[in-house]
Protein backbone atom coordinates (compact mmCIF):
# COMPACT_ATOMS: atom_id res chain seq x y z
CA UNK A 1 0.00 0.00 0.00
CA UNK A 2 2.80 2.31 0.74
CA UNK A 3 4.49 1.49 -2.36
CA UNK A 4 1.64 2.31 -4.72
CA UNK A 5 1.29 5.83 -2.92
CA UNK A 6 4.45 6.88 -3.44
CA UNK A 7 3.79 5.82 -6.73
CA UNK A 8 0.25 7.82 -7.48
CA UNK A 9 2.03 10.85 -5.82
CA UNK A 10 4.61 10.70 -8.26
CA UNK A 11 1.79 9.97 -10.94
CA UNK A 12 0.10 13.32 -9.89
CA UNK A 13 2.38 15.37 -9.65
CA UNK A 14 3.83 14.84 -12.58
CA UNK A 15 0.17 14.48 -14.98
CA UNK A 16 -1.46 16.97 -12.57
CA UNK A 17 -5.31 17.17 -13.67
CA UNK A 18 -7.82 20.14 -14.47
CA UNK A 19 -8.17 21.08 -11.08
CA UNK A 20 -4.21 19.98 -9.68
CA UNK A 21 -1.23 22.32 -11.32
CA UNK A 22 2.50 21.47 -10.35
CA UNK A 23 5.66 21.98 -11.78
CA UNK A 24 6.24 19.63 -14.44
CA UNK A 25 9.67 20.31 -16.34
CA UNK A 26 12.39 18.67 -15.07
CA UNK A 27 14.51 20.32 -12.78
CA UNK A 28 18.31 20.45 -12.97
CA UNK A 29 21.21 21.26 -10.90
CA UNK A 30 23.34 22.10 -13.75
CA UNK A 31 20.91 24.71 -15.10
CA UNK A 32 23.88 27.18 -15.73
CA UNK A 33 25.43 24.71 -18.18
CA UNK A 34 22.28 23.01 -19.37
CA UNK A 35 21.00 26.13 -20.63
CA UNK A 36 19.70 25.95 -23.89
CA UNK A 37 16.91 23.25 -22.85
CA UNK A 38 15.62 26.76 -20.58
CA UNK A 39 16.40 29.62 -23.46
CA UNK A 40 16.46 28.78 -27.03
CA UNK A 41 17.99 32.28 -27.35
CA UNK A 42 21.50 30.69 -26.26
CA UNK A 43 21.40 29.42 -29.04
CA UNK A 44 24.92 29.79 -30.88
CA UNK A 45 25.85 31.74 -27.95
CA UNK A 46 29.72 29.98 -27.17
CA UNK A 47 31.04 30.97 -30.50
CA UNK A 48 31.54 27.41 -31.40
CA UNK A 49 29.71 24.15 -32.35
CA UNK A 50 28.85 22.82 -28.70
CA UNK A 51 27.17 19.38 -27.39
CA UNK A 52 26.31 18.93 -24.10
CA UNK A 53 25.25 15.92 -22.45
CA UNK A 54 23.21 15.42 -19.04
CA UNK A 55 21.79 12.64 -16.96
CA UNK A 56 19.77 12.82 -13.63
CA UNK A 57 18.96 10.46 -11.34
CA UNK A 58 16.68 12.19 -8.90
CA UNK A 59 15.25 10.81 -5.65
CA UNK A 60 17.79 7.46 -5.71
CA UNK A 61 16.21 4.98 -3.72
CA UNK A 62 12.35 5.93 -4.29
CA UNK A 63 10.73 3.54 -6.29
CA UNK A 64 9.61 5.02 -9.55
CA UNK A 65 11.87 7.99 -9.15
CA UNK A 66 12.37 10.66 -12.06
CA UNK A 67 14.93 9.74 -14.44
CA UNK A 68 16.01 12.35 -16.74
CA UNK A 69 18.79 12.54 -19.61
CA UNK A 70 18.78 16.03 -22.16
CA UNK A 71 21.25 16.24 -25.26
CA UNK A 72 21.98 20.05 -26.58
CA UNK A 73 23.54 20.76 -30.10
CA UNK A 74 24.12 24.93 -30.76
CA UNK A 75 26.39 26.89 -33.08
CA UNK A 76 26.52 30.00 -35.05
CA UNK A 77 26.33 30.06 -38.39
CA UNK A 78 28.73 31.65 -40.67
CA UNK A 79 25.89 34.91 -40.48
CA UNK A 80 27.16 35.68 -37.13
CA UNK A 81 23.76 36.92 -35.95
CA UNK A 82 22.32 33.64 -36.62
CA UNK A 83 22.44 30.80 -33.79
CA UNK A 84 20.80 27.00 -34.60
CA UNK A 85 20.22 24.45 -32.01
CA UNK A 86 18.68 21.17 -31.36
CA UNK A 87 17.39 19.87 -27.87
CA UNK A 88 16.20 16.83 -27.11
CA UNK A 89 15.22 15.30 -23.25
CA UNK A 90 13.93 11.95 -21.94
CA UNK A 91 12.29 12.41 -18.60
CA UNK A 92 10.35 8.80 -16.89
CA UNK A 93 8.71 9.12 -13.36
CA UNK A 94 6.99 6.28 -12.39
CA UNK A 95 4.67 4.63 -15.14
CA UNK A 96 4.77 7.90 -17.44
CA UNK A 97 7.67 9.12 -20.09
CA UNK A 98 7.53 12.23 -21.78
CA UNK A 99 10.44 12.69 -24.58
CA UNK A 100 10.80 15.72 -26.67
CA UNK A 101 12.66 17.21 -29.16
CA UNK A 102 13.02 20.65 -30.25
CA UNK A 103 14.77 22.56 -32.91
CA UNK A 104 16.58 26.01 -31.66
CA UNK A 105 16.78 29.33 -33.75
CA UNK A 106 18.09 32.29 -32.13
CA UNK A 107 18.98 36.35 -33.77
CA UNK A 108 21.85 37.69 -31.98
CA UNK A 109 22.55 41.79 -32.27
CA UNK A 110 25.81 42.52 -31.01
CA UNK A 111 24.68 45.92 -28.60
CA UNK A 112 28.46 46.89 -27.96
CA UNK A 113 32.22 45.22 -28.28
CA UNK A 114 31.49 43.21 -25.87
CA UNK A 115 27.61 42.70 -25.48
CA UNK A 116 24.65 40.67 -27.28
CA UNK A 117 21.09 40.23 -26.74
CA UNK A 118 19.54 37.74 -28.70
CA UNK A 119 15.64 36.69 -29.41
CA UNK A 120 15.65 32.74 -29.32
CA UNK A 121 12.12 30.45 -30.54
CA UNK A 122 12.18 27.24 -30.90
CA UNK A 123 9.59 24.49 -32.51
CA UNK A 124 8.92 20.96 -31.91
CA UNK A 125 6.92 18.00 -30.60
CA UNK A 126 6.57 15.65 -27.31
CA UNK A 127 6.01 12.04 -27.21
CA UNK A 128 3.89 11.22 -23.95
CA UNK A 129 3.34 8.07 -22.81
CA UNK A 130 1.82 6.67 -19.47
CA UNK A 131 1.60 2.64 -19.12
CA UNK A 132 -0.75 2.79 -16.49
CA UNK A 133 -2.13 -0.95 -16.69
CA UNK A 134 1.77 -1.86 -15.04
CA UNK A 135 0.89 0.03 -11.71
CA UNK A 136 0.15 -3.45 -8.69
CA UNK A 137 -3.37 -1.84 -7.24
CA UNK A 138 -4.95 -2.58 -4.49
CA UNK A 139 -8.43 -3.14 -6.26
CA UNK A 140 -6.94 -4.55 -9.93
CA UNK A 141 -10.00 -3.50 -12.27
CA UNK A 142 -9.56 0.01 -11.00
CA UNK A 143 -11.14 1.09 -14.27
CA UNK A 144 -9.29 5.01 -14.53
CA UNK A 145 -5.97 2.85 -14.79
CA UNK A 146 -6.85 0.32 -17.57
CA UNK A 147 -6.23 2.59 -20.25
CA UNK A 148 -2.85 3.18 -20.84
CA UNK A 149 -1.15 6.63 -23.37
CA UNK A 150 0.63 4.99 -26.06
CA UNK A 151 3.01 8.04 -27.88
CA UNK A 152 0.61 10.80 -27.62
CA UNK A 153 2.39 13.23 -30.26
CA UNK A 154 1.91 16.73 -29.55
CA UNK A 155 3.58 20.12 -30.79
CA UNK A 156 4.85 22.66 -29.08
CA UNK A 157 7.13 26.04 -29.58
CA UNK A 158 9.14 28.11 -26.88
CA UNK A 159 10.82 31.38 -27.08
CA UNK A 160 13.35 33.06 -25.06
CA UNK A 161 15.57 36.98 -24.96
CA UNK A 162 19.18 36.35 -23.57
CA UNK A 163 21.78 39.34 -22.79
CA UNK A 164 25.59 38.40 -22.42
CA UNK A 165 28.63 40.13 -21.59
CA UNK A 166 32.15 38.88 -21.16
CA UNK A 167 31.12 37.89 -17.56
CA UNK A 168 27.57 38.46 -17.03
CA UNK A 169 24.23 36.83 -18.84
CA UNK A 170 20.36 37.46 -18.41
CA UNK A 171 17.89 35.73 -19.60
CA UNK A 172 13.88 35.09 -19.88
CA UNK A 173 11.94 32.27 -21.16
CA UNK A 174 9.09 30.00 -22.37
CA UNK A 175 9.90 26.94 -23.39
CA UNK A 176 6.91 25.51 -23.59
CA UNK A 177 4.14 27.95 -24.85
CA UNK A 178 1.64 25.37 -25.77
CA UNK A 179 -0.60 23.84 -22.15
CA UNK A 180 -1.39 20.50 -24.03
CA UNK A 181 -4.25 17.78 -22.61
CA UNK A 182 -3.55 14.35 -22.72
CA UNK A 183 -6.30 12.05 -22.39
CA UNK A 184 -7.77 8.31 -22.98
CA UNK A 185 -11.55 7.49 -22.59
CA UNK A 186 -12.98 4.21 -21.82
CA UNK A 187 -15.63 3.55 -23.85
CA UNK A 188 -17.10 1.06 -21.42
CA UNK A 189 -17.44 3.40 -18.28
CA UNK A 190 -17.05 6.83 -19.53
CA UNK A 191 -13.95 7.83 -17.42
CA UNK A 192 -11.12 9.93 -18.90
CA UNK A 193 -7.69 10.42 -17.15
CA UNK A 194 -6.45 13.83 -18.12
CA UNK A 195 -2.77 15.12 -17.91
CA UNK A 196 -2.76 18.74 -17.97
CA UNK A 197 0.53 20.44 -19.38
CA UNK A 198 1.16 23.71 -17.26
CA UNK A 199 3.13 26.58 -18.94
CA UNK A 200 6.44 27.44 -17.35
CA UNK A 201 8.28 30.95 -17.04
CA UNK A 202 11.77 30.53 -16.60
CA UNK A 203 14.50 33.71 -15.59
CA UNK A 204 18.26 32.96 -15.67
CA UNK A 205 20.97 34.89 -14.11
CA UNK A 206 24.78 34.98 -13.37
CA UNK A 207 27.58 36.78 -12.73
CA UNK A 208 31.74 35.95 -12.84
CA UNK A 209 33.70 37.97 -10.35
CA UNK A 210 37.06 37.77 -10.48
CA UNK A 211 39.18 37.80 -7.30
CA UNK A 212 42.62 37.56 -8.08
CA UNK A 213 43.99 35.77 -11.26
CA UNK A 214 43.58 32.54 -10.58
CA UNK A 215 40.38 32.82 -8.07
CA UNK A 216 36.71 33.83 -9.33
CA UNK A 217 33.76 33.75 -7.75
CA UNK A 218 30.87 32.75 -10.05
CA UNK A 219 26.98 32.95 -8.53
CA UNK A 220 23.86 31.95 -10.87
CA UNK A 221 20.38 32.27 -9.85
CA UNK A 222 17.15 30.17 -11.94
CA UNK A 223 13.83 31.17 -11.43
CA UNK A 224 10.57 29.36 -12.12
CA UNK A 225 7.12 30.18 -12.17
CA UNK A 226 3.77 28.45 -13.18
CA UNK A 227 0.33 29.01 -12.54
CA UNK A 228 -1.16 27.93 -9.17
CA UNK A 229 2.64 26.73 -7.76
CA UNK A 230 4.94 28.89 -5.61
CA UNK A 231 7.67 30.17 -7.64
CA UNK A 232 11.24 28.25 -7.34
CA UNK A 233 14.03 30.13 -7.15
CA UNK A 234 17.56 27.83 -7.33
CA UNK A 235 20.73 29.54 -6.31
CA UNK A 236 24.03 28.88 -6.99
CA UNK A 237 27.42 29.96 -5.49
CA UNK A 238 30.55 28.75 -6.79
CA UNK A 239 34.57 29.27 -6.93
CA UNK A 240 36.70 28.89 -9.65
CA UNK A 241 39.82 28.09 -9.43
CA UNK A 242 42.96 27.98 -11.56
CA UNK A 243 40.48 28.40 -14.09
CA UNK A 244 39.76 24.68 -14.36
CA UNK A 245 38.15 23.72 -11.23
CA UNK A 246 34.92 24.31 -10.51
CA UNK A 247 33.52 23.89 -6.72
CA UNK A 248 30.03 25.24 -5.14
CA UNK A 249 27.12 24.78 -3.33
CA UNK A 250 23.25 25.69 -4.13
CA UNK A 251 20.31 25.41 -2.53
CA UNK A 252 16.15 25.11 -4.42
CA UNK A 253 14.03 26.79 -2.47
CA UNK A 254 11.10 24.31 -0.57
CA UNK A 255 12.53 21.81 -1.74
CA UNK A 256 17.15 20.49 -1.91
CA UNK A 257 20.28 21.62 -0.74
CA UNK A 258 23.56 20.69 -2.50
CA UNK A 259 26.88 20.93 -3.63
CA UNK A 260 28.38 20.55 -7.45
CA UNK A 261 32.11 20.10 -8.63
CA UNK A 262 33.19 20.46 -12.06
CA UNK A 263 36.48 20.35 -14.52
CA UNK A 264 37.78 21.59 -17.34
CA UNK A 265 39.45 18.67 -18.44
CA UNK A 266 40.73 20.89 -21.66
CA UNK A 267 39.69 24.07 -22.90
CA UNK A 268 37.29 22.50 -25.23
CA UNK A 269 35.92 19.33 -22.46
CA UNK A 270 34.23 20.18 -19.08
CA UNK A 271 32.91 17.63 -17.07
CA UNK A 272 30.52 18.32 -13.77
CA UNK A 273 28.93 16.27 -10.57
CA UNK A 274 26.55 17.23 -8.51
CA UNK A 275 24.59 15.94 -5.27
CA UNK A 276 21.50 17.48 -4.00
CA UNK A 277 19.24 16.25 -0.98
CA UNK A 278 15.61 16.99 -0.64
CA UNK A 279 14.83 18.83 2.68
CA UNK A 280 11.26 19.93 2.29
CA UNK A 281 9.43 17.61 0.74
CA UNK A 282 7.43 14.50 2.24
CA UNK A 283 9.82 12.44 -0.16
CA UNK A 284 13.20 13.29 1.36
CA UNK A 285 12.17 10.36 4.09
CA UNK A 286 11.94 7.60 1.58
CA UNK A 287 15.68 9.02 -0.81
CA UNK A 288 18.88 9.01 -0.68
CA UNK A 289 19.23 12.09 -2.55
CA UNK A 290 19.75 12.83 -6.51
CA UNK A 291 22.60 13.44 -8.69
CA UNK A 292 23.76 14.72 -11.85
CA UNK A 293 26.50 14.38 -14.39
CA UNK A 294 26.90 17.17 -17.33
CA UNK A 295 29.28 16.57 -19.98
CA UNK A 296 30.15 19.75 -22.50
CA UNK A 297 32.37 19.96 -25.61
CA UNK A 298 33.31 22.93 -27.85
CA UNK A 299 34.31 22.07 -31.32
CA UNK A 300 36.06 25.70 -31.67
CA UNK A 301 36.08 26.70 -35.83
CA UNK A 302 39.74 27.32 -36.77
CA UNK A 303 38.70 29.85 -39.54
CA UNK A 304 37.65 32.06 -36.56
CA UNK A 305 40.39 34.28 -35.83
CA UNK A 306 39.23 35.28 -32.56
CA UNK A 307 35.93 34.61 -29.74
CA UNK A 308 34.10 37.68 -29.00
CA UNK A 309 34.52 36.87 -25.62
CA UNK A 310 35.95 34.30 -23.26
CA UNK A 311 33.38 31.38 -22.83
CA UNK A 312 32.72 31.38 -19.25
CA UNK A 313 29.06 30.63 -19.27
Amino acid sequence: MKTLKRIILILVLTLGSLSIYAQQDPMYTHYMYNTLMVNPAYAGSRDALTITALHRSQWTGFKGAPLTQTLTVHSPLRNEHIGLGLSVSNDKIGPTNNTSALVDFAYIMQLSKRSRLALGLSAGANIFQANLSSLQLDQQNDPVFLNNINNHVTPNFGFGAYYSRERFYAGISVPYLLENNYSEINQNNGNTLVANEQRHYFFIMGTLINITDNFAFKPTTLIKVTAAAPAQIDFTASFVIMKKLTIGAMIRSGDAVGALVGLDITEQLHLGYSFDWSYGLETSKYNNGSHEIVLRYDFVFPSKKQIHSPRNF
